[in-house]
Order: C-alpha cells, then sequence, then structure tokens
C-alpha cells in the first residue's frame, strides 16, 4: 500500500483500560488494529499493520504533539485536546488548528466550575461579588488554560476583562505573580477538598457522575464543556496523500466498529406468501435503508436486518416476537463487529 507509517498517539490510563471504560485494546483489535504491549503499559505495536506505529502517551499531551507534527493521528479527549490549544494560544501567544474526524462515543465527561458558596445563581454574579471583595480570583484546577479561557469570557460579559485580564498559572499556594486578575493554582487532583476548605475561591473539575462534588457539599456554578474521546489529527497530515489514504483506512474500520455497538443482526425465514406483510412491517419501523436485504427461494425468502438493542421504542424483543407472528422462523440473532455502510461517512 505505502512504505510509509501513520504515527497514532494511543492514550495511556483508564481509555486503555478495559476496566475503566475506555477499553480502546478491544476497540482497535476489532477494527482490525491488534496491538501487543498496550494492555500492560507499553511499548506499544500494531501486529496485524505494518503501516501504523503506536506512539504511547497521555492524551494531555497529544495536542501539542499533533501542533509540531510529532503525532499523525490522536486518540484523545475533547477537553485535554483544546487544554494545550488553549495554553499555546493564551501562554505563548500561538495558534494551532487540530481537527477532530471522528468520535468514539466513549470516555464522555463534563468540564464544571465549582465553589463552595451556594448563593449564586450563575458565575456571572459569583465572579462580581469576588471581584468587590478582593483583586486576585484564586481557582483550581487540572486544566489552568481551559479555565483561564473561561473566565476570561465571563470577565467579558460582565464588562471586567480591561481591569482584571491578567493572569499567572502556577504551583499550588505559590506566591501571586500578579496583583490583581486570575490566579490559577494548576494542581494533581483533589480539586474538591481545596475548594471545601478554603483553598480557593473556585475551582473547575472533570466529572462523569458529579457523586464526589455532591458528596462534599459543592455547587456546580456553570459547565464549561461536554467531552468525549475522538479521533484528532493536524490538518496539515491532509497534503500527504499516502498518509491521508493511511488515514481513511483507521478511521473507517474504527467507524465500522462504533457504529456497530449495540447493534445485532436478525437473520430470519418467511414463507413467500408472507413476505409482503413482512415487507411492511420493517418499512413501517425503518428496520431497513434503502431496501431489505434477502435472498429469495423457492418456498422462503431469507431476510437480514439491524436492530439497535438499547432502542426503547422498538426493543429487540418485540421485534422478534412481531417476526414470529408475521410467520418468521428461524429466527436467529447474531453480534455484529463493525458495521459500514460505504467510504461516505468519513468527513474528510
Amino acid at each position: 500500500m505505502t512504505e510509509k507509517q501513520l504515527i497514532i498517539g494511543l492514550p495511556a490510563g483508564s481509555l486503555a483500560n478495559p476496566t475503566r471504560g475506555g477499553n480502546l485494546v478491544q476497540l482497535l483489535e476489532k477494527a482490525g488494529f491488534r496491538t501487543r504491549g498496550y494492555d500492560s503499559g507499553g511499548p506499544s505495536k500494531f501486529i496485524t499493520t505494518n503501516y501504523m506505529f503506536g506512539w504511547d502517551g497521555r492524551p494531555q499531551e497529544f495536542g501539542s504533539q499533533l501542533g509540531i507534527g510529532e503525532l499523525d493521528v490522536a486518540i484523545a479527549g475533547d477537553d485535554w485536546i483544546q487544554e494545550r490549544v488553549m495554553e499555546l494560544r493564551l501562554e505563548y501567544k500561538s495558534r494551532i488548528n487540530l481537527e477532530k474526524v471522528l468520535s468514539l462515543n466513549r470516555g464522555n465527561v463534563k468540564i464544571v466550575g465549582i465553589t463552595a458558596n451556594d448563593q449564586f445563581s450563575s458565575i456571572e454574579r459569583c465572579v462580581k461579588d469576588l471581584l468587590q471583595k478582593k483583586k486576585i480570583i484564586t481557582v483550581v484546577t487540572e486544566m489552568p488554560y481551559l479555565t483561564l479561557n473561561w473566565l476570561h469570557e465571563v470577565l467579558m460579559k460582565t464588562g471586567l476583562y480591561e481591569e482584571y485580564s491578567d493572569f499567572s498559572v502556577q504551583k499550588y499556594k505559590t506566591p501571586p505573580k500578579i496583583e490583581k486578575g486570575i490566579l490559577i493554582y494548576e494542581t494533581w487532583g483533589k480539586t474538591e477538598a481545596k475548594v471545601k476548605n478554603e483553598g480557593a475561591d473556585l475551582g473547575v473539575e472533570i466529572t462523569q457522575s458529579g457523586n464526589a462534588i455532591r458528596n462534599y457539599g459543592l455547587t456546580v456554578i456553570d459547565t464549561i464543556m461536554e467531552s468525549e474521546t475522538g479521533i484528532y489529527i493536524n490538518p496539515e497530515l491532509k497534503k500527504d496523500k499516502e498518509k491521508q489514504e493511511l488515514l481513511k483506512m483507521f478511521l473507517l474500520n474504527l467507524y465500522g466498529v462504533v457504529n456497530a455497538e449495540n447493534k445485532v443482526m436478525i437473520l430470519f425465514n418467511v414463507p413467500n406468501e408472507n413476505v409482503p406483510d413482512i415487507e411492511s412491517y420493517l418499512g413501517n419501523n425503518a428496520l431497513f435503508a434503502d431496501e431489505p436485504t434477502k435472498n429469495v427461494g423457492k418456498s422462503f425468502t431469507e431476510f437480514s436486518i439491524q436492530v439497535d438493542i438499547d432502542n426503547k421504542l422498538q426493543s429487540l424483543a418485540v421485534v422478534r416476537y412481531q417476526l414470529a407472528k408475521k410467520g418468521a422462523v428461524n429466527i436467529d440473532t447474531l453480534p455484529i463487529d463493525s458495521s459500514i455502510q460505504n467510504l461516505d461517512v468519513l468527513n474528510l
């Protein structure tokens, strides 16, 4: 196909771990990209294709690596990609353009602002109140530049940006480098405890359920963004035709696996005299795309359809029962590892 390799950032941690919700190892294997070493901390190697090179790393760093071309592709959360984009823009006055080319439908979290004070109905009112009492707002977070961008937007909305736009990102409780503005303490977890114990005015936390925030008696005052895991590239990659072909192959096969999740295939036979009734039922319930897939025999016609097992309005159990009532026999349900409609599903 080509002598080039697509350099892919493989995130260590929870996304790779099958017991913590990500399970990228299995996702890659089902897509045809089996790895060795990834499930045990690396070094990772793609063993079914020579076209892919695995670069083990942290998603916190992938945005910067994409920006300088060290990686061609990265598997990372929207939050960490945006954190690096914001850091380069706000701290280094440098802009990078990264493109999300596929959602993986996993790793869903929210980035929220939290406070120990529940008297405010909005972050704007909270910030105004704080700046009436002090010249520096202190914030604790693992994502300092997403946090800074958020608070700058709040200051703009309240007309306070010009006066309080100065900022400093520092280690926790180091002396302030600014006289007024936003002081962000970059921390390594337990943000809730620092806010609860008055170590900072505000916190920004990554959360799935919000349980830890509630357990500390804190209030979510704003949702900054919702994040999920996806495939990111630097658009400059598209200028390399060979690597673009590798990218399409990689994305198409991953898409097939993601698209097949929670879907099953139902195979069944129908006496030919019952076919019109079955086709009417399938059409009325959108159980096929352009036309039903069928093999016509002398006495029976074999159908195959896909069913989403999470569809509460049209459950798998009901579909099978209705098919049987309409004369279907030998109704078999099979798992689907991959489902690809055509190449047009890729928006490249």
